[in-house]
This record gives C-alpha cells, structure tokens and sequence, in this order.
C-alpha cells in the first residue's frame, strides 16, 4: 500500500508511473489527496473539541471546589454538548479512515523506473540468455507423454481423485520431485537464507498484508466456514512473519526460505498451452524472502537474480531473464524479473521463477518497520522470488534431458536422486 506522505509529495511522479501499468490513476490520486484533507481537518476539529472539553472539565472541579456549583453545573452542560461532538467526530473520523484505507487498497504499487511500458508479456524486455538448447532425436516427447511412457506422473488418477491440475507423481518422478526440492533448499540455505516450514493456509490479515486481498482473492482458494484460504505461495505466510513487527536495523538483512505445496485456482486457463505440468491448481515450490534495508534491496535484488541463475547454471537448462512491462508486472510489485526455461519439445519458454522488489509497499501495510540510526521507526523493503517452482522446471529437465533410451538426470540433481536414468 502506498503512503499517503508519498502520494502528496510525489503527485505527478505517481501518476505518471502508474502509467506504466496502463492506468489513469489522476481520479484515485486527487481523491487520496482530498480524503486525507477532510481526515485532517476532523481530526483537528475533534482534537480542539476534546482540548476544550478538558479545559472545561477542570474549570468544573475549580468551581466546584470554591463553592460556585451553578456556574460548575452550567458548565458541565456545554461539556456534555461537547461530548456528542467529539462522538459524532470521532464516528466521521473512523469512516474518514476506513474510506481512505479502501482507497489506497485499490492502487497498485508504482513501477520502478526500469519497468517498461507495455500492455503484455509480448512487451516484456528481454535483458539475459544463456545454456545451450539441446538437439533432441527425431522421436522426442513433451513432458506429459514423457510422464505416461514411463509411469512418473499420472496425470489421469489426479483428474479422478480430485479433478485437472492436481497431479500424481509416481516412482522415480516422485523422487525427482523429491530431489529437486531438497537441491533447491540446500542451495538456499548455502546461501545464507534461514529454512522455515510454513503453514499452508493464512488468515483474511495475512492475505492483506502482502497485497494477495483484495486484489487476487478469486485466484485462491477459500475455506469459507473457518475464513481461511490455502496459500498460493510461500511468500505470504513467509513475508507475515513479519507483520506488525519493529526490527532493528543491525538485524537486517533477514532472509529465509520454504517449501511449500502452492494451491491457485487458475480461473478461466484453458487450452494447449497449459497442458501437463505447464499449468497447475497445485504445485510444489521452493520460495525465497528477504526483509531488506532501503538502500540495500536493489542491490539484494540483483543477488536473488544471481543466486537463481547459478542453480540453473547447475542444472544445465537453457533459460532467459525477462524484465516484467508494467502491464504484466503484479499488483505489488515495484520491479520484477522472470525466468523462463526453454522446453525444446514443446519449442516454447516456460516460466520458472518471478523475483520481485515489492520496496515499502508489502511493509506498510504489514507495519514491518525497523528503528533506524536515528532512533525512527522506518519501513522496510520486501522481496521475494521462486528458487525455483517445480512444475516446469520439472518438465524442461524430462523434455530437454530426453534421449531414445531414457530421460538422463542432471548430474547435479543425482545424489539426491539415487539412479542417473529414468527408463
């Protein structure tokens, strides 16, 4: 959520950034402006009301204590006016309040000045390639006939026990599953990033916090009768544990990572392009969080992108750095960078992880704050990125690591596996 301090100050600058995501936020602007106006001047005129109420208030006692009760008992009825005042104002302010908060609930975070402008994915800016594509034989496969010649993932038993998009790994696709999640972990924790097991459900509070509610609430799953909805990613659990808390700046930065299942509803996906693995309502991810000081979090944003790079370095897939348009860039996000991994039997690139500058956005409405140098309380910087979504990066290591005897298991990802070859 934006802070209304930045909004005045930065008026033009907003509405020019949010631009970039293809909004005319002019209208939401001047209102925020407008609405905190009107907070202000109830606020003073409920601060002026109780001032003299409390002047009045002991004048009373004054009087009373030199013996003048009729002037006290006429005073105390213009205190009881003034009490209805302040009820009737403080009411007003509270609506004010709410008002306003709903208002900068509806506005997206303002995109860094690297995001370009751009309605699409087709307007993403390409800015990295690297690994070679492979040259498959002549019978190649994608990923879901893979799956099916050698029994790894069923994709037609989970359509039975729950419906489409709910997979079930079996045998050594199991175990590759396994395998891929105890990799990523151990590279995060090398890295320095704290391993957490999260819940898999949140709270309305917590969806608020990290910007999921009210702008995606369709998108998860909801259990209604307790209030709680299944998480979509391990950021949102991960990035509360900080929710209404004040650090120290010696303790920043914080980093900390987490495998969770992710449950989406993937609302109106349909057609080829999501077949398989490619779109999923539950999923396997292995996530990374950093709470970062403000004039650290880009430069921890370019290591977080380094940091994944160097995992798919290891595992030898041919991949490509996007930087996001503002028109696919998230609601809360200030900058973000997608990795994709080329499939080469589906002759398309798959995206694998999303890392995300999310700035004070995420913090102010979480009220993650740390006490600076000064001894001021000042928001922190959030950040966060896939290290790495499973579903396709599982699908990419079946479809470019496929040979006429059997799908070969990256060299890296064998310890953790037990067997070098799925035949």
């Amino acid at each position: 959520m934006l802070q209304v301090p930045f909004i005045r100050e930065n008026k033009a600058l907003v509405i020019e950034r949010l631009e970039k995501r293809n909004i005319d936020a002019t209208q939401m602007i001047n209102d925020v402006i407008a609405f905190d106006e009107d907070r202000k001047r109830i606020q003073t005129e409920l601060d002026n009301t109780l001032a003299e109420s409390n002047t009045l208030s002991k004048e009373i006692g004054n009087l009373y204590k030199s013996g003048e009760s009729q002037k006290a008992n006429l005073l105390k009825e213009k205190t009881t006016q003034l009490k209805e005042v302040s009820k009737e104002l403080t009411e007003t302010l509270n609506n004010k309040v709410d008002a306003l908060k709903e208002l900068l609930y509806k506005i997206p975070n303002v995109p860094n000045e690297l995001v370009p402008s751009g309605n699409s994915e087709l307007d993403n800016e390409e800015i990295f390639k690297a690994g070679e594509i492979p040259k498959l034989h002549n019978d190649a496969l994608p990923h879901w006939e893979l799956a099916k010649k050698y029994d790894i993932i069923d994709f037609e038993l989970g359509n039975k026990i729950t419906g489409a998009g709910f997979p079930v790994y079996k045998g050594k696709g199991a175990r590759l599953q396994r395998a891929l999640i105890a990799y990523f972990l151990d590279k995060n924790t090398a890295a320095g990033y704290t391993e957490y097991q999260l819940p898999l459900m949140i709270n309305e509070a917590s969806g608020f916090g990290t910007g999921q509610l009210p702008d995606k609430e369709g998108q998860m799953y909801h259990v209604t009768e307790d209030n709680l909805y299944l998480i979509p990613t391990a950021e949102v659990p991960g990035t509360n544990i900080f929710r209404d808390v004040v650090l120290n700046e010696s303790e920043l930065p914080i980093g900390i990572t987490s495998y969770t299942p992710c449950f989406r509803r993937e609302a109106g996906s349909y057609g080829a392009h999501v077949r398989g693995l490619n779109r999923l309502h539950q999923f396997d991810k292995v996530e990374i969080i950093r709470v970062e000081h403000p004039s650290k979090s880009y430069e921890a944003l370019d290591g977080m992108i380094d940091h994944v790079k160097a995992i798919l370095k290891e595992l030898k897939l041919p991949y490509r750095i996007l930087r996001l348009c503002g028109g696919d860039t998230s609601f809360t996000s200030a900058l973000t960078y997608d990795f994709e991994v080329f499939s080469t039997a589906q002759d398309r690139w798959l995206e694998i992880s999303s890392v995300s500058n999310f700035e004070t956005f995420q913090a102010n409405r979480l009220k993650l704050r740390f006490k600076n140098s000064e001894g001021k309380n000042e928001l922190a910087h959030t950040l966060n990125g896939s290290s790495l979504a499973l579903p396709r990066v599982l699908a990419g290591i079946l479809e470019n690591y496929q040979t006429e005897n059997g799908i070969v298991i990256p060299e890296v990802l064998q310890p953790y596996t037990g067997f070098k070859l799925i035949d």
